[in-house]
């Protein structure tokens, strides 16, 4: 019963998609069967995998540098109070501005090409990991604070048994907000600065009149956000039931 009602609004928009086909022009909308056949020759003639691998290549990269950064930008503000306030209406004037206005200034200086995309992904996934962080670095309690004190840890030691368990929850959910951000901000910028790529495959599918690739990409773009996303948020979910019993979604 649970597949079933997972399964019925899939469904019923390929029924009505299926219909609505059947009046207009395929050039326009063209038919489920038609898209499929599409999907297959371009998996069949490695046009699709090489846009899969340039974006999922442009995500590890962006990802892993905006998880980098966000992580010690947090730890540094937090740690010294100076450099927050000395930062603090920066951040907050970046926070504000939207990642694909500054494309066109980003193509300027880096061209068209994987550094613009991997910008872009940085702007869009920086902040929610920050400031989960910063968050889940300010939820450690005062009586713990005391405990650590009064068996006289080490920094690094208060860090790894006390201050990062308390944050991790927070962290997590950070983590998974960001990558979300990240994946729609790819393909917003490759739509817009790309030669290659799932969002420059419908672009140039959209150029070229081909109403069905389009619509294999914002499949293929849709399923596979799907799946990393189930994917990282099972992982986390693993995590918090093994630290966080009570936590876990």
């Amino acid at each position: 019963m649970r597949v079933f009602k997972s399964l019925f609004v899939p469904l019923l928009i390929l029924f009505l998609w299926q219909i609505v086909s059947g009046m207009v022009s395929p050039y326009l909308l063209p038919g489920p069967a038609r898209v499929l056949e599409t999907g297959l020759l371009m998996a069949r003639s490695g046009i699709l995998l090489n846009h899969v691998l340039a974006s999922f290549y442009r995500i590890a990269a962006g990802f892993s540098l905006s998880v980098v950064l966000a992580f010690v930008t947090a730890a540094a503000l937090y740690r010294w109070k100076a450099l927050d306030e000395l930062f603090q209406g920066t951040l907050s004037f970046l926070r504000m501005t939207p990642p694909l206005a500054l494309t066109p200034l980003l193509i300027l200086w880096l061209g068209i090409g994987d550094a613009t995309q991997i910008a872009v992904i940085v702007l869009a996934s920086f902040f929610p990991i920050y400031l989960n962080t910063r968050d889940g670095l300010s939820r450690l309690d005062a009586p713990f604070r005391e405990l650590a004190a009064s068996l006289h840890l080490s920094r690094l030691r208060t860090v790894l048994f006390f201050l990062l368990p308390a944050a991790t929850p927070s962290i997590i959910i950070g983590l998974r907000l960001s990558f979300g951000y990240s994946w729609r901000a790819l393909i917003a910028a490759e739509l817009i600065a790309a030669s290659s790529g799932l969002g420059y495959m419908i672009m140039d599918a959209e150029q070229m009149q081909r109403a069905d690739e389009v619509i294999v990409g914002i499949l293929v773009i849709g399923f596979l956000g799907w799946a990393l996303d189930a994917a990282f948020t099972n992982l986390s979910s693993a995590l918090l039931r093994r630290r966080f019993p009570e936590l876990a979604a």
